[in-house]
């Protein structure tokens, strides 16, 4: 029943002279900020705090660290070259194969008791 003398209820009432009032610029933004704070909240804000959780990790990778990359390779940290942002990784232990791997692209850290399972 509401909803009968809502447009009633929404509409601005007329100005002294017979002339409809001025809307509020700030109202008919409002739904914009709204949109734009649900937006922060749900999306951007969880966003920034995951690329500062993924960067705190490169940046404490450490030697005998094991490691997986985003291809998949998973290896044991065996040099660090800061200089030029890159990780050397052991990924065969019979042959002592190593591989240079920008530090970008490392996924993940893995524990040791990851590792012998």
């Amino acid at each position: 029943m509401l909803y009968n003398y809502l447009p009633m209820l929404m509409a601005a009432p007329p100005a002294a002279n017979g002339e409809a009032a001025p809307v509020n610029p700030l109202m008919q933004f409002l739904p914009i900020i709204l949109m734009f704070v649900i937006l922060w909240f749900l999306i951007i804000r969880p966003q920034r705090n995951q690329q500062k959780k993924q960067l705190e990790m490169l940046n404490n990778i450490k030697i005998h660290d094991t490691v997986v990359t985003t291809g998949g390779i998973i290896g044991k940290v065996v040099n660090i070259k800061k200089e030029k942002n890159i990780l050397v990784v052991r990924i065969d232990e019979t042959n002592n194969t190593k591989i240079e791997i920008q530090r970008h692209a490392i996924a993940g850290v893995i524990s040791n008791e990851e590792v012998k399972s």
